[in-house]
């Protein structure tokens, strides 16, 4: 009887032990690694890669102009979609787990927007925090000049777009999560969708976001086409995701992607077979002074069968945008390849079975593709876009340097998937 007692004593040691060693002493292993992402998408593994670094918000290593911790908002919910994608469940809430953070947590605002940009890292971490007056706040990025510290228009701003991106961020992540997670995640991007629902315009679809400092941010006027493909998606995901628990709110959002899609296809122009970028300032004027790839790529990855030929959208990129292997931002100059854009092509190809075109595109972009996955944002230095850098006036253009953004698109043409898939 005493052996018998000493060796059940023996096993509940050894099982806590092994438990102690699974649940938390130590690293904890995440699965699958960036390793085994790799081996499926050279790209895929670069983005985890940075994730299990960063354990949190991430950003590119080769940024300029004292920008290195920059982690665009954009970039990290387009990483965080492709990673729930894959499989990659823990890489993807590590991101969700910071957007959520950062919603909740902002210096000025508590009505569910996000700023454009965050610091690199973990947002809980005493880097990636402030706390005065026992208040803890995310902290944005700047940096110190002549003694005062320095924050750009743009980061501090909110963009609609990247609202949406980041909605689908969490509706993504929040399909294969824990209960208590998915509840969370939903939660936040139901927040920042109530937010976005503010900026619905009587003219069509939801305008821009908000510009400046935080005592004087101003509401733009404009309404982005991007923006609405973006919002189309973005209000469809979460309409699914929450049709059964709270149909009411469902309804509501799917009536919000209707708003934004009815936007989206009077942008469109039958005889040139091209969407265009929105409005002007007043709401109502067509803007047609530049016309991007990313509203007709990104149109026909959203809308699919909804448009009755997608052919001659994508042909006219190829008839005024081609360089190259390679497409230009816009239908302008043609002074570069976006690589963006150009991966976005890839997978609108790939949709539409045009193999070939694919492959072709596929080929180029391995000439750009860095050794650790990664892809720079433009073939070159200086490549222009027509616009300047909202919340400015300096010139808006990509540069020969590593994009988290980029390298996100490239993952999702290596895999054959559509982001905006995530039904």
């Amino acid at each position: 009887m005493r052996e018998r007692k000493h060796a059940a004593k023996a096993l509940v040691a050894l099982l806590i032990a092994a438990a102690m060693l699974l649940g938390g002493c130590g690293e904890k292993t995440i699965t699958p690694s960036a390793e085994e992402l790799s081996t499926r998408s050279t790209a895929a593994g670069f983005l985890a890669a940075k994730v299990e670094k960063s354990g949190g918000f991430i950003a590119s290593d080769t940024q300029r102009d004292k920008t290195a911790d920059y982690a665009y908002l954009y970039d990290n919910a387009l990483a965080a979609v492709l990673l729930s994608r894959v499989g990659a469940q823990t890489h993807a809430e590590i991101i969700a787990d910071a957007i959520v953070f950062a919603q909740t947590h902002d210096r000025t605002f508590h009505d569910g927007r996000l700023r454009n940009t965050y610091l690199s890292g973990d947002p809980q971490s005493d880097a990636g925090r402030s706390i005065a007056a026992g208040k803890v706040t995310v902290r944005i990025p700047g940096f110190w000049q002549n003694g005062r510290w320095q924050e750009d228009a743009y980061t501090v701003s909110t963009s609609t777009g990247n609202m949406a991106w980041t909605i689908l961020a969490l509706c993504a992540t929040a399909k294969n999560a824990s209960q208590e997670k998915r509840a969370e995640y939903l939660e936040a991007a139901q927040r920042a969708a109530d937010f976005v629902l503010g900026l619905k315009s009587d003219n069509g679809g939801f305008t821009a976001g908000y510009e400046g400092w935080d005592e004087a941010q101003t509401k733009v006027t404009y309404q982005s086409t991007e923006h609405n493909i973006d919002l189309y998606c973005a209000f469809s995901a979460l309409a699914r995701a929450l049709e059964t628990t709270d149909p009411e709110r469902a309804a509501a959002y799917r009536e919000a992607a209707d708003w934004a899609k009815a936007f989206v296809l009077a942008m469109y122009d039958p005889e040139l077979h091209c969407f265009y970028t929105g409005t002007e300032n007043d709401g109502r004027t067509v803007s047609d002074a530049v016309i991007p790839l990313d509203t007709n790529s990104l149109a026909v990855l959203a809308l699919g069968g909804e448009l009755a030929d997608a052919a001659p959208v994508l042909g006219f990129v190829e008839e005024r945008m081609t360089v190259g292997e390679g497409f230009d931002f816009s239908a302008g100059d043609l002074d570069g390849i976006w690589n963006e854009g150009t991966a976005q092509m890839a997978v609108c190809y790939l949709m539409l079975g045009d193999t070939e075109r694919y492959e072709r595109i596929m080929a180029y972009l391995a000439t750009q593709t860095d050794k650790d996955g990664s892809m720079p944002a433009a073939d070159r230095d200086g490549l222009s876009t027509g616009f300047v850098i909202a919340g400015s006036e300096m010139l808006w253009e990509y540069n020969n340097e590593q994009s988290i953004g980029a390298t996100g698109w490239l993952a999702f043409a290596q895999l054959g998937l559509n982001p905006f898939d995530i039904g």
